[in-house]
C-alpha cells in the first residue's frame, strides 16, 4: 500500500492505491478543489491517475507555473472542441502549449478570418462556463486508431502510426469531442476562465514545406482575468512599439521577398547599427580582445570535423564548385580555431581572446521569420576565449561582468540568468561534461547570481549560461550566452593546442561568448524598448536644424558644419515649409533635439533649442550647446529615455 511523501517531508499512508486527487482530498477540501494535477516521482500526472507504490507527490494548482501550463494545454483542447462544433469538417492536427498560451493546427478549406476567430472564442467561453468534466481513458492502440479513423482525423491517425512502439494512448474526452495527448489536463473546464484567441497564421504540417499548409490558431491563457488583462495591455503597448512598423516609419530598414529573412538597412538604420557595433568594438579594446575576420564560406570537411554538419546541416546554406562542397557559415567558432592554430601558443600567452562581428546564415523556416527578430542572415558579436582549465572561472566571470555593463549602458537593468546542462545529443565524454558543468555552476555561485536550471538545454558541445533582459514593458529577450567547450579543440575535432609548462602539447578550453547575440535582433529590441525615442547617444540623427525663413539658410548650414566638427550627427531641413510643420515632423521622427534659427538667433549667434518632448529649452550659443549635448551623450546620459 502506498506511502505518499509530500513536499514538506510529511508522509501519508494509504490502505489502497490512491489517485492524485484523493491525496489532495486527504489534505483538505480547499486544496482538492484547487488541484489540477500532480507531480509523482518527478513526472506530471493527471489528477485521476492512480498511484500504486510509494511515491513523492507534489500537487499542482493555478498558483504553480506548471499548473498554468496544464490549463493552457487544456485550453487548446477547448479550442478543438469549439472548432469541431462550428466546423465539423475541420481536421485536427496538433495543439501544444507555447509561451503564455497555446495554438492548434487545423486542416480546413474555409479560411479563418478575424471575425470567425471571435466566433470561435465565444463558443469556447460558452463551453468553458459549463465546467464540464474532462475524462481521460487509456486506450489500446487498435481502438484509438479506429476512433480517429471513424472521425476522419487523418493527422491523429498519422501520429499514431508514427509511434509503432506505443501500445496504448491517452484519449481525453471533452463531451462529444475527443483528443489524443500525453497530458496531463485539467479535471474539468472550470479551471479555464481567462483566455483569448489572438491571430491565425499558416504552418506546414510538421514544419515541412513539402507537406500541406495548415491554419494555426493562436491563443493566450492565464490563471485569472486580471493576469489576462495585464498581458493584453502589454500586447497593445507592444503593438505600438513593433519594430517592423517603426522601422518603416523612422526609415531604418526593410525586408523584402527578394531576400527573405535578410534586412536592407537604410542610412538611418545603418547608422544605428554602426553605433551599436562601435560600442561593442570599444568594449573589445577595453577587455583585451583581438578582433579578427574569417571567411563566409568554408569547406564541408571543416564543418564535419567541428560537429556542426551532423547537427545543423539542414539549416545550413551550401554550395558546390570544382567538385568541392562548401557551407555558408552558420557559426564562427571553427573559423576562430583556424586563426588560433596559425601560431604555436605557450601557456604563458593564454588566455587568447579572439572576437569577430561575424556574419552568419541559417536556413530558418520561412514561417518563423519575423522582421529583425528572426532572420536568416545576421551578425553575431562573437568571441572565443582559449584558456587553461584553471583560468575558466576568471574568464567566465569577466564575461558576466561585461554582459551586465553592456546591458546597463543600453538601458536594461533587469537580467534573468539561466544555466543549461548537457543535451541528449552531444559530443564529448560524460567526464568532460561533468568538468564543464561544474566550472560554470561554480562561477555562477561565486558571482552570487541567482539562476534557473535548464536540464538538457545546453549546446551540443558544452553547457551554457543564458542572459535574458527585460524591456520597459516587461517582455523578456534572450540575448547573451556563455558556453564552455572542452570538445571542439580536441585532436579528433579541430585540434587546437598550446605548449604547457611541461613542454607538452595540451588542448585549451574554449569559451564561446556573445553579449548582444545577433546585432540585427538587438537593434530590433532597442527600437521596441525605446519606441524609437532613443537616448541621444544612440539616436541616428541627434539634431535637426531648421531656418525660420530662406534668409536664415546660410546660418543653419554654417551652424550644422560646426556641430558636425564636434562629432554630432546633424541634419538640416531647408525645405520651403513653415517651421512649425518641420518641428512636428521631426518630433514624430523621434529626433532628440530640434534647433531653430531666425533673425534674433542670427543677431545673437545662437540657436533656439526644442526637445522632442516639446519642451523649449531656450537659446544656446555654440559652446553652451556643445557642452550640453556632450553631457547628454556621455555614458552618464545613456540611460535617459527622454
Amino acid at each position: 500500500m502506498p506511502n505518499i511523501t509530500l513536499p514538506d517531508g510529511s508522509i501519508k499512508e494509504f490502505a489502497a492505491p490512491v489517485t492524485v486527487m484523493q491525496v489532495a482530498t486527504s489534505i483538505g477540501a480547499g486544496l482538492a478543489k484547487a488541484t489540477i494535477a500532480g507531480r509523482v516521482n518527478g513526472v506530471l500526472r493527471d489528477a485521476c491517475d492512480l498511484i500504486t507504490e510509494d511515491a513523492e507527490v507534489a500537487l499542482m494548482t493555478l498558483k504553480d507555473e506548471e499548473g498554468v501550463d496544464i490549463m493552457r494545454h487544456s485550453c487548446a483542447h477547448l479550442l478543438g472542441h469549439a472548432l469541431k462544433q462550428l466546423y465539423p469538417d475541420a481536421k485536427m492536427a496538433i495543439g501544444p502549449v507555447i509561451e503564455n498560451g497555446f495554438y492548434y493546427d487545423i486542416d480546413l478549406e474555409e479560411k479563418i478570418t478575424p471575425e470567425s476567430l471571435l466566433k470561435i472564442e465565444q463558443r469556447m467561453q460558452e463551453l468553458a462556463k459549463t465546467g464540464y468534466d474532462v475524462v481521460k481513458k487509456m486506450t489500446p492502440r487498435s481502438e484509438a486508431l479506429e476512433i480517429f479513423k471513424s472521425r476522419a482525423e487523418d493527422y491523429k491517425v498519422e501520429l499514431i502510426d508514427d509511434m509503432p512502439d506505443e501500445t496504448e494512448f491517452g484519449l481525453y474526452y471533452h463531451q462529444e469531442y475527443v483528443d489524443m495527448c500525453r497530458g496531463p489536463h485539467v479535471p474539468h473546464m472550470g479551471f479555464v476562465k481567462a483566455f483569448k484567441l489572438t491571430h491565425v497564421a499558416g504552418a506546414y504540417w510538421r514544419g515541412d514545406s513539402n507537406n500541406k499548409m495548415l491554419q494555426r490558431l493562436y491563443g493566450v491563457a492565464f490563471a485569472d482575468k486580471k493576469a489576462l488583462k495585464a498581458y493584453l495591455v502589454m500586447m497593445e503597448e507592444a503593438e505600438k512599439r513593433d519594430h517592423r512598423k517603426l522601422g518603416k516609419q523612422l526609415d531604418l530598414f526593410h525586408v523584402a521577398e527578394v531576400a527573405p529573412g535578410m534586412a536592407f538597412w537604410h542610412p538611418k538604420g545603418a547608422t544605428l547599427y554602426r553605433i551599436v557595433e562601435d560600442y561593442m568594438r570599444q568594449q573589445l579594446v577595453e577587455n583585451d580582445y583581438q578582433e579578427i575576420r574569417t571567411p563566409l564560406i568554408m569547406d564541408r570537411s571543416l564543418w564535419e570535423k567541428s560537429g556542426h554538419w551532423d547537427k545543423f546541416k539542414d539549416n545550413m546554406f551550401t554550395t558546390e564548385t570544382e567538385n568541392r562542397d562548401y557551407a555558408v557559415k552558420p557559426m564562427n567558432c571553427p573559423g576562430h580555431i583556424q586563426v588560433y592554430n596559425r601560431n604555436l601558443i605557450s601557456y604563458r600567452e593564454l588566455p587568447v581572446r579572439l572576437a569577430e562581428f561575424g556574419l552568419v546564415h541559417r536556413n530558418e523556416a520561412s514561417g518563423t521569420l519575423h522582421g529583425l527578430m528572426r532572420v536568416r542572415s545576421f551578425t553575431q558579436d562573437d568571441a572565443h576565449i582559449f584558456c587553461r582549465p584553471e583560468q575558466i572561472q576568471e574568464e567566465v566571470r569577466a564575461c558576466i561582468d561585461l554582459v551586465y555593463t553592456t546591458y546597463a549602458d543600453f538601458g536594461f537593468d533587469q537580467i534573468e540568468v539561466k544555466f543549461s546542462t548537457r543535451p541528449e545529443k552531444r559530443v564529448g565524454s560524460d567526464g568532460v561534461w561533468d568538468l564543464a558543468e561544474k566550472a560554470l555552476e561554480e562561477t555562477l555561485q561565486s558571482a552570487d547570481l541567482p539562476y534557473v536550471l535548464q536540464p538538457g538545454e545546453g549546446a551540443f558541445y558544452g553547457p551554457k549560461i543564458e542572459f535574458q533582459l527585460k524591456d520597459c514593458i516587461g517582455r523578456v529577450w534572450q540575448c547573451g550566452t556563455i558556453q564552455l567547450d572542452f570538445s571542439m579543440t580536441q585532436a579528433d575535432r579541430l585540434d587546437a593546442v598550446y605548449i604547457g609548462a611541461d613542454n607538452e602539447k595540451h588542448h585549451p578550453v574554449m569559451i564561446h561568448r556573445a553579449i548582444l547575440g545577433s546585432l540585427e535582433r538587438f537593434v530590433g529590441i532597442l527600437v521596441e524598448h525605446y519606441e524609437g525615442k532613443f537616448p541621444i547617444w544612440l539616436a541616428p540623427t541627434q539634431v535637426v536644424i531648421a531656418p525660420i525663413s530662406e534668409n536664415h539658410a546660410d546660418a543653419v548650414t554654417e551652424f550644422a558644419k560646426k556641430l558636425k566638427k564636434h562629432g554630432f550627427r546633424v541634419e538640416t531641413d531647408l525645405r520651403n515649409e513653415k517651421v512649425g510643420f518641420k518641428i512636428r515632423e521631426h518630433t514624430l521622427q523621434r529626433v532628440p533635439y530640434i534647433l531653430v534659427i531666425g533673425d534674433q538667433e542670427v543677431e545673437n549667434n545662437t540657436v533656439n533649442v526644442r526637445a522632442r518632448s516639446g519642451e523649449n529649452l531656450g537659446s544656446y550659443t555654440l559652446g553652451a550647446l556643445v557642452d550640453y549635448l556632450s553631457q547628454e551623450v556621455s555614458l552618464l546620459g545613456r540611460h535617459s529615455q527622454s
